[in-house]
Protein backbone atom coordinates (compact mmCIF):
# COMPACT_ATOMS: atom_id res chain seq x y z
CA UNK A 1 0.00 0.00 0.00
CA UNK A 2 1.45 3.43 -0.58
CA UNK A 3 1.93 5.55 2.01
CA UNK A 4 1.15 9.04 2.28
CA UNK A 5 4.35 10.99 3.60
CA UNK A 6 4.64 14.92 4.20
CA UNK A 7 7.44 17.37 4.62
CA UNK A 8 7.00 20.35 6.75
CA UNK A 9 8.60 23.79 7.16
CA UNK A 10 8.02 26.76 9.37
CA UNK A 11 5.14 28.37 7.17
CA UNK A 12 4.05 25.43 5.01
CA UNK A 13 3.72 21.65 4.35
CA UNK A 14 2.54 18.73 2.36
CA UNK A 15 1.48 15.87 2.17
CA UNK A 16 2.31 13.69 -1.01
CA UNK A 17 2.21 9.61 -2.59
CA UNK A 18 5.02 8.75 -4.28
CA UNK A 19 4.11 5.33 -6.43
CA UNK A 20 7.16 3.81 -7.72
CA UNK A 21 9.79 6.49 -7.02
CA UNK A 22 7.08 9.11 -8.41
CA UNK A 23 5.27 11.60 -7.11
CA UNK A 24 1.80 10.54 -8.14
CA UNK A 25 0.08 12.71 -5.56
CA UNK A 26 0.53 15.97 -3.58
CA UNK A 27 -1.79 18.14 -1.26
CA UNK A 28 0.09 21.60 -0.50
CA UNK A 29 -0.95 23.93 2.46
CA UNK A 30 0.31 26.90 4.56
CA UNK A 31 0.39 27.77 8.54
CA UNK A 32 -2.18 30.49 9.44
CA UNK A 33 -0.46 31.37 13.01
CA UNK A 34 0.26 29.04 15.70
CA UNK A 35 -3.21 27.31 15.79
CA UNK A 36 -4.00 26.04 12.14
CA UNK A 37 -3.48 25.46 8.51
CA UNK A 38 -4.70 26.43 5.34
CA UNK A 39 -5.09 23.26 2.71
CA UNK A 40 -4.84 25.19 -0.63
CA UNK A 41 -3.93 22.75 -3.49
CA UNK A 42 -4.71 19.26 -3.79
CA UNK A 43 -3.62 17.22 -7.26
CA UNK A 44 -3.42 13.57 -8.22
CA UNK A 45 -2.32 11.82 -11.41
CA UNK A 46 -4.87 11.56 -13.49
CA UNK A 47 -3.90 8.16 -14.46
CA UNK A 48 -4.06 6.91 -11.05
CA UNK A 49 -7.57 8.81 -10.37
CA UNK A 50 -9.98 6.96 -8.30
CA UNK A 51 -7.24 5.18 -6.23
CA UNK A 52 -8.54 7.58 -3.12
CA UNK A 53 -5.36 8.86 -2.79
CA UNK A 54 -6.77 12.67 -2.25
CA UNK A 55 -8.82 11.34 0.72
CA UNK A 56 -5.59 9.27 1.78
CA UNK A 57 -3.74 12.46 1.92
CA UNK A 58 -6.37 14.91 3.74
CA UNK A 59 -7.03 12.34 6.05
CA UNK A 60 -3.10 12.25 7.10
CA UNK A 61 -3.98 15.96 7.32
CA UNK A 62 -6.16 15.61 9.96
CA UNK A 63 -4.45 13.36 11.80
CA UNK A 64 -1.64 15.54 11.91
CA UNK A 65 -4.18 18.27 13.03
CA UNK A 66 -4.86 15.84 16.18
CA UNK A 67 -1.50 15.50 16.81
CA UNK A 68 -0.56 18.85 16.62
CA UNK A 69 -3.86 20.12 18.08
CA UNK A 70 -4.19 22.35 14.90
CA UNK A 71 -7.36 23.30 13.14
CA UNK A 72 -7.78 23.15 9.07
CA UNK A 73 -9.33 25.87 6.62
CA UNK A 74 -10.23 23.32 3.63
CA UNK A 75 -9.92 26.10 1.02
CA UNK A 76 -8.97 23.68 -2.13
CA UNK A 77 -12.74 22.68 -3.20
CA UNK A 78 -11.08 18.65 -3.06
CA UNK A 79 -10.22 19.01 0.50
CA UNK A 80 -13.61 20.78 1.61
CA UNK A 81 -15.72 18.01 -0.16
CA UNK A 82 -14.03 15.67 1.66
CA UNK A 83 -15.21 17.60 5.13
CA UNK A 84 -18.22 18.41 4.04
CA UNK A 85 -19.09 14.07 3.70
CA UNK A 86 -17.75 13.48 6.59
CA UNK A 87 -18.94 15.26 9.58
CA UNK A 88 -16.18 12.42 11.95
CA UNK A 89 -13.76 15.31 10.65
CA UNK A 90 -15.50 17.94 11.94
CA UNK A 91 -13.65 18.35 15.04
CA UNK A 92 -10.57 20.08 13.14
CA UNK A 93 -12.28 22.75 11.51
Amino acid sequence: MNEVQQKINEKDGAFYIDVNGKQQALMTFIFAGNDRFIIDHTEVNPEINGKGFGKMMVVKAIEFAREQKLKIIPLCPFAKSVFDKNPQFNDVL
